[in-house]
């Protein structure tokens, strides 16, 4: 009997934690009138290094390209 209570405890443990995130996400939502992270600002609107180092690198292969075609 001890082993199926154990199993049952573990089982809850694991649930918790899985489930957590979830939670958590659901109370942030529900806390902020449908807003889960704040007020965010829409993609595209704000430079990033990512995208200025994408656009470099691309410009570069561009470059390269109509080098090599002449």
């Amino acid at each position: 009997m001890g082993s199926i209570l154990e199993l049952g405890f573990w089982m809850l443990v694991i649930a918790t934690v899985a489930f957590a995130p979830l939670g958590y996400f659901i109370y942030m939502y529900t806390s902020k009138n449908g807003e889960p992270f704040g007020d965010t600002e829409p993609h595209g609107d704000s430079e990033s290094l990512v995208l200025v180092w994408a656009e470099r690198l691309i410009e570069m292969a561009k470059a390269k390209l109509a080098k090599l075609q002449k």
